[in-house]
């Protein structure tokens, strides 16, 4: 039948024993190759050495990325995003305080931030020549340099913006009559020979000033420029000469070549010495009399003729204006620019400076009065932010390390098996690092990557560092907790239900430890407040930065107390659990007791999901209670400022019609008129007290609407009796009027009391008022010191409005303000304005500074971050129980249960849960807002005004319901929502794999 008679058996078909005699189907060792299998001998293939790679096996990384490529997914975009947060937040912070100090200079304006260094003319003791040399402009160019060269750094010098020059200190008279003389005394003149004449003006008419031949003390004539405000206020024209005295000579006769303007009329080179741009009418102090004015302007001599200057009497003198470069100015050297300044004031700087320029040399300047101010409110505001930031921080580090928890806890069935299989811990701890790190690294570039595109402002190294300890914690995070998970070898671990498994020592000590430091957090900032030590900011540098380790543990203060809240509630978990099972037992139906059951079979890995959530909660609630009570406070500071949603008011009587022309306006629902009288005498003293007279009903409605001093509205109302003019004389029967009733603050009721006394008003009436309340506030005027009163009992000229107080839910500033100046007649005279003032303009003007509005968005940005967390953290650990959920719905869906059963048992099973967190959340974030409340002072943040003025008001810290109650209602629907969203998706699948024995996938 064919067959082979050589091989004796079927055709290619080797029989046992033949050719290598050996067992069929098995090379033996040493067989054909003559090695061990899958390796090939030295010179086998003519290329001795080489060995060929097995691919029976293989790779560990690859295998796992194919296995769980979701899992791999997820972890990558959870250290990207992670990574971009942490690195984008110091670069957002180092750039709104970079803006905030740069706004801070600038709004200072030159003359305060420009470092003045001022020389007395050169001694009378040397020679005349030396001294119009030292004058000269080469001489003065020099030492401009050299002093340049004395400034520190990081304090830069703008040169652009910085002059030098010889002015005279002393003012000359003007000889010409045909100059304005408003009081007879003659004008005076300012000599400046400046440099950059031709750099910061454009001609308006004429030529720029020249010295043509070599000019000394003895010149008889110079040229000069004036601006054109000079010359039309001062009547001064092209060809005008102006003499001036000399001093043992001739008086020097200045004629004028052209007239300039500025370039840039708000420039350093302008502004650092208003003089020279705008001239100005100067009242010397008298004795009594009528006051006398003269006026003042300045004549611009080019820079060669500074030498003449030394032939007047005006006392000439050398100065160096060095304005500083606001572009080049960062808040992380806000200690180092303190020192630069204090060096050139006082310091070693200013040897310097006398060696370049004299020896009686001195330099002034307001720039670190600007940097304290700067510095003061940065340490009110970046504590605040440091709480936030380590709240975020706190939460995302949480949301990590569950991360690599959950991961290890799917995957304890095949650790375990490569323990038991001989498989090290060193080398296990390998591979997971391994593993993990080829998807962290990338993500984590990846997110560095984006925050230097979304903030292209700040310092690399803080970012990459913040990054580059991300990606670390999220590559050490599966390893160590595998580590410690599977130190002993075993396959079978113990329970580790959540009602069931007793703390360790260990864990008891370390809850105890975090208690006591909580505490000890709280204790510290209610103490000592969240500025810490703010009055050393500029001088150390370290005011708000939270640099040492009490400041990290104040800011960690709202975290702290969410960790040891979780930890309780964790302890205190399994006590409702036990209370409700058995009445649960006895219920029909064995939904309710199953459901509690499972709740109670829960890992112990659920204080990672809770603390997360407890931690994110407390954070919210606590961020927005900050915010809110910002916003309060901007809100409350412009009522106390305003009285009302708007105020328009006149230095002079307002017309009658203007009120109903007001009412009518979109958008305002009530005026009310005020008759207000700031310089109101008390009997015979000096001090006067603001007086308002007002409408009793309207008065009283618009102050309970603003909450401003409310108060019944028929006690301020005048007598019948009282006349109409205000004043008290006596009534037919030979008795007095009765007084006026007032209200009046606190500080007027106690200087005097409950009697009546009379006032005197502008218009020269008198009227007697008797305090009759007491208020601490009121709209009509703010501060400490009022009056108000009924204006019908005030005279006529008395009682006419002068500011009008409009309230109304959305009042239109364009149409208000085109209504009073169509009321008032503004649009044909200008003198008659008014002026109109809306709350949420006076609310804008206390957000100043860059610093304050940058650290409401961060801050709001680390809230938003931190809820993020909470909600990816309750996600992770509702997909982890997803498999074993949907086991369980396919079992019991064996025996009987429906879907209505199937997703009443989920939703209930996570409902003790999520209960736990929701209410645990509220409760914490209210303690935390009660404990910490005496220690933040909001007023840095909320009320800062221009130019450093005093706010109005305080903003102190306080619950707001909104954030305490809406996270915590959207982690108990999200988590029921998920529960009952599994269910419905579950019953519409098959339940073939969920049923099969020992599938885990």
């Amino acid at each position: 039948m064919g067959r082979d008679s050589g091989s004796g058996g079927r055709p290619g078909v080797q029989r046992p024993g033949s050719g290598s005699g050996g067992r069929p189907g098995i090379r033996r060792p040493g067989s054909g190759s003559g090695g061990r299998p899958g390796f090939r001998r030295s010179g086998s293939d003519k290329r001795p050495g080489f060995r060929r790679r097995d691919h029976s096996v293989a790779p560990w990384i690859r295998t796992r990325l194919r296995t769980a490529p979701g899992a791999a997914v997820a972890l990558a975009l959870l250290v990207m995003a992670t990574a971009c947060l942490a690195a984008a937040f110091p670069r957002a912070v180092e750039r709104y305080e970079d803006a905030g100090l740069r706004r801070a200079v600038v709004d200072a304006t030159a003359p305060r931030t420009s470092l003045q260094v001022s020389a007395p003319q050169p001694g009378t003791y040397i020679p005349q020549s030396e001294r119009e040399s030292a004058v000269s402009p080469a001489s003065m160019r020099k030492a401009y340099e050299r002093v340049l060269n004395v400034v520190e750094r990081p304090l830069a010098v703008d040169p652009a913006q910085s002059m030098y020059g010889v002015r005279n200190v002393n003012n000359l008279e003007a000889a010409e009559t045909w100059l304005p003389m408003p009081s007879g005394l003659p004008a005076q003149m300012s000599l400046a020979a400046q440099s950059g004449l031709a750099e910061h003006s454009r001609m308006s008419a004429g030529r720029l000033p020249r010295a043509g031949n070599t000019v000394t003390a003895a010149t008889r004539e110079v040229e000069a420029a004036v601006t054109t405000e000079t010359a039309k206020r001062l009547n001064i024209k092209v060809g005008s000469v102006i003499h001036v005295p000399g001093m043992q000579r001739d008086p020097l006769a200045v004629r004028i070549t052209g007239i300039v303007a500025p370039r840039d009329p708000e420039s350093a080179y302008w502004t650092t010495q208003p003089l020279l741009r705008t001239p100005s009418l100067i009242r010397p102090p008298t004795q009594g009399g009528e006051p006398e004015t003269y006026w003042l302007g300045a004549l611009l001599l080019p820079p060669d003729a500074a030498p003449v200057l030394l032939g007047t009497p005006g006392e000439p003198a050398r100065y160096w204006l060095l304005t500083p470069d606001p572009a080049a100015l960062t808040a992380h050297d806000l200690s180092r620019l303190g020192s630069a300044v204090a060096s050139l004031e006082s310091g070693p700087g200013l040897v310097k400076v006398r060696d370049s320029t004299d020896a009686d040399t001195s330099v002034s300047t307001d720039l670190d009065e600007v940097l304290a101010s700067y510095a003061q409110l940065r340490s009110g505001v970046r504590p605040l932010v440091s709480v936030a930031a380590f709240g975020t921080g706190a939460v995302a580090v949480v949301v990590l390390l569950m991360a690599g928890r959950l991961t290890a806890d799917r995957r304890r069935t095949e650790l375990a098996l490569l323990r038991a299989r001989g498989a090290s811990l060193r080398g296990l701890t390998r591979r997971l690092v391994t593993e993990t790190a080829v998807v962290a690294l990338p993500a984590g570039a990846l997110g560095l990557a984006g925050a230097l595109l979304l903030v292209p402002y700040g310092r690399a190294p803080y970012a990459v560092g913040a990054a580059l300890a991300v990606t670390l914690l999220a590559c050490a995070a599966l390893p160590l907790r595998a580590l410690a998970a599977h130190r002993v070898v075993g396959v079978h671990g113990a329970r580790e239900d959540l009602a069931s498994v007793r703390p360790s020592r260990r864990r008891t000590i370390a809850e105890l430890t975090l208690l006591v430091l909580a505490s000890a957090a709280v204790l510290a900032l209610r103490s000592r407040g969240t500025s810490g030590t703010s009055d050393e900011a500029l001088g150390s540098g370290a005011s708000g930065d939270l640099g040492s380790s009490g400041d990290q543990l104040v800011a960690m203060a709202p975290v702290l107390i969410g960790v040891i809240a979780a930890l309780v509630l964790v302890r205190l978990y399994p006590l409702p659990l036990r209370w409700l099972a058995r009445p649960a037992g006895r219920m029909r139906g064995a939904i309710g007791h199953l459901s509690l059951a499972r709740a109670g079979r829960t890992s112990v890995s659920t204080v990672l999901p809770l603390l997360a959530l407890l931690t994110a909660l407390t954070t919210a609630a606590f961020g927005g209670s900050v915010l809110a009570g910002v916003a309060d406070a901007r809100d409350r500071a412009a009522v106390l400022n305003l009285g009302a949603d708007a105020r328009v008011e006149a230095e002079s009587a307002l017309p009658a019609t203007l009120p109903e022309r007001v009412r009518s306006a979109p958008g305002v629902q009530e005026v009310t008129p005020l008759s207000i009288a700031y310089e109101a005498k008390p009997g015979a003293g000096v001090e006067s007290v603001p007086l308002a007279g007002v409408d009793p009903e309207g008065y009283a409605r618009l102050a309970d609407r603003t909450g401003l001093g409310a108060f019944p509205a028929g006690e301020l109302k005048a007598s019948p009796a009282a006349p109409a003019d205000g004043a008290s004389k006596p009534g037919a029967d030979g008795s007095a009027k009765a007084p006026l009733p007032a209200l009046a603050s606190s500080a007027v009721a106690d200087r005097y009391g409950t009697h009546p006394f009379s006032l005197r008003l502008s218009d020269g009436s008198d009227v007697t008022v008797r305090i009759t309340l007491v208020r601490d506030l009121t709209p009509a005027l703010p501060g400490t010191d009022f009056l108000i009163v009924d204006r019908a009992g005030l005279g006529t000229v008395a009682a006419r409005p002068t500011t009008l107080l409009v309230t109304g839910d959305q009042v239109s500033g364009g149409a208000l303000r085109k209504a009073v100046a169509a009321g008032t007649g503004a649009d044909t005279d200008p003198t008659a304005r008014a002026d109109v003032r809306l709350r949420s303009e006076e609310r804008a003007r206390y957000v100043d500074s860059p610093l304050q509005s940058g650290a409401e968005r961060v801050y709001a940005a680390a809230v938003a971050a931190g809820s993020g967390y909470a909600v990816l953290a309750l996600l992770l650990a509702l997909v982890r129980a997803a498999p074993e959920r949907a086991a369980l719905l396919a079992r019991l869906r064996t025996m009987g249960l429906t879907r209505s059963q199937g997703r009443r048992l989920l939703v209930l099973e996570a409902l003790p849960q999520a209960l736990l967190a929701a209410a645990g959340g509220i409760l914490t974030g209210w303690a935390a807002v009660r404990l910490l409340a005496p220690g933040i002072d909001l007023t840095s943040i909320a009320l800062a005004t221009p130019g450093g003025a005093p706010p109005t008001g305080t903003a102190a810290l306080h619950t707001d319901p909104a954030s305490l109650f809406l996270p915590a209602l959207t982690v108990l629907l999200l988590a029921t929502g998920i529960a009952a969203g599994q269910a419905w998706w579950t019953g519409r699948r098959g339940s073939v794999r969920e049923l099969r024995a020992g599938d885990s996938r």
